[in-house]
C-alpha cells in the first residue's frame, strides 16, 4: 500500500509549479509514495489591492499553510523561500531547501536589451517591492516608481496593457513559468541585491513528522541551505520584513561563504552595503555579524526611522 504525502501550496501558477516540482522529485524517490497537492489560500492571496509594505504581516503568504501543518492536515508546505518569515511557529521547521535558481531580478521593458542604465530619462517602472524601489532609485533617481501587485503572469499582463516603461520581477519566477521571452535584461546583483532566499524553495514541515523529514533529505541542497541560513540570520538580526528595503545574497564557494547585504531608506538616497566572507560551517554567525556591521555603519538610524513611522501610522489607524 502506498504511503500518502500531502503537499500544501498556494494556488498561483508559480506556487503550483513549485509544489509540482517538489511532488515530482519526491515521487522519484520511491514508487511506494503517493503525493497529493492541497491548495490553500493565504491572506496575501486575498488582499490584492494594497501594497505589501502597507499590510505589514510577516506571515502574509504562509500563516494558513502553517496552521494546516500544525493541525496535521498537510505533511509539508512549499514556499518561495523569500516569503517565509525568519521566525517559524513552535513545532515547525525549515526541513529542506532545493538547489537555487539564479537569483537576479530581471527588467521587462518594451524591447530587448533595455537595461536600468539605458532606460529613457524619467522612465516609469512598476514594482511592489521596497527593496527594488530603494536600489533602483539609488542608481536612477530620475525614475518614477509605481505600485504593482499580483502574481507573475498578472504583473506582465498589467505591464503590457499599461503605459509604463518597464517592470522588475524575479528571474526565477519568470523562467520557471516559461515567460523568458518577456525579459529585456538581467539586472546584476551589483546593481540590485535580491530578496533574502530569492530563487530557492523552502519546504516546511512539523518537527515530529519523522517519515516526511527523512524523505525530504533526498531533495535537500546543503550549499543552498547554508547560503540562505546566512541571509535569513542577516534579516532576522535586522528585524526586517516587506516594510524595509533590505537585500542579501550569500553564496558558498570553494574557499568559504560570502554574503553581500544592504539596507536602504525608502527613497534610495541613503544605502549601506557590505560584503563579507566567513566559514560555511557557521553561516548564521556570518549573517548576524554582517547585520551588526551595517547597523554600526548607520543602518540602525534608517531602520529606527522606518519603524517609528510605521508605529505612528498604526496608532493613527487604531
Amino acid at each position: 500500500m502506498k504511503k500518502k504525502i500531502i503537499i500544501g501550496s498556494r494556488g498561483s501558477e508559480l506556487a503550483l509549479w513549485q509544489a509540482n516540482f517538489v511532488k515530482k522529485n519526491i515521487e522519484k524517490i520511491s514508487k511506494s509514495l503517493s503525493v497529493e497537492i492541497k491548495i490553500i489560500k493565504t491572506k496575501g492571496d486575498k488582499i490584492l489591492d494594497v501594497a505589501l509594505s502597507k499590510i505589514g504581516d510577516k506571515s502574509l503568504f504562509t500563516k494558513e499553510l502553517e496552521n494546516q501543518l500544525l493541525e496535521n492536515k498537510i505533511d509539508l508546505a512549499v514556499h518561495s523561500l523569500k516569503d517565509l518569515q525568519t521566525q517559524l511557529p513552535e513545532g515547525l521547521q525549515l526541513t529542506a531547501v532545493t538547489k537555487r535558481h539564479p537569483v537576479e531580478d530581471v527588467l521587462i521593458a518594451r524591447r530587448k536589451n533595455i537595461t536600468l542604465h539605458n532606460l529613457k530619462e524619467n522612465a516609469v517602472i512598476a514594482t511592489g517591492s521596497l527593496r527594488r524601489k530603494c536600489q533602483l532609485l539609488h542608481i536612477r533617481p530620475d525614475i518614477k516608481v509605481v505600485e504593482l501587485r499580483g502574481n507573475v503572469p498578472t504583473r506582465i499582463e498589467k505591464f503590457l496593457k499599461s503605459d509604463w516603461d518597464a517592470i522588475i520581477l524575479a528571474r526565477a519566477g519568470v523562467e520557471r513559468l516559461n515567460l523568458k521571452k518577456y525579459i529585456s535584461s538581467y539586472i546584476p546583483t551589483d546593481d540590485i541585491l535580491p530578496a533574502v532566499g530569492q530563487g530557492a524553495l523552502g519546504i516546511e514541515t512539523h518537527v515530529e513528522n519523522n517519515f516526511v523529514n527523512e524523505v525530504l533529505k533526498s531533495i535537500h541542497d546543503e550549499n543552498t541551505y547554508k547560503a540562505v541560513l546566512a541571509e535569513r540570520a542577516f534579516l532576522r538580526k535586522l528585524e526586517g520584513g516587506c516594510q524595509v528595503p533590505i537585500g542579501a545574497y550569500a553564496e558558498v564557494k570553494a574557499n568559504g561563504l560570502y554574503i553581500d547585504g544592504m539596507v536602504g531608506n525608502l527613497d534610495g538616497t541613503l544605502t549601506f552595503r557590505k560584503k563579507v566572507k566567513g566559514s560555511k560551517n557557521n553561516p548564521e554567525n556570518l549573517g548576524i555579524n554582517l547585520a551588526k556591521d551595517l547597523l554600526k555603519a548607520g543602518a540602525k538610524e534608517i531602520l529606527d526611522e522606518i519603524y517609528n513611522s510605521i508605529r505612528v501610522k498604526q496608532n493613527i489607524v487604531t
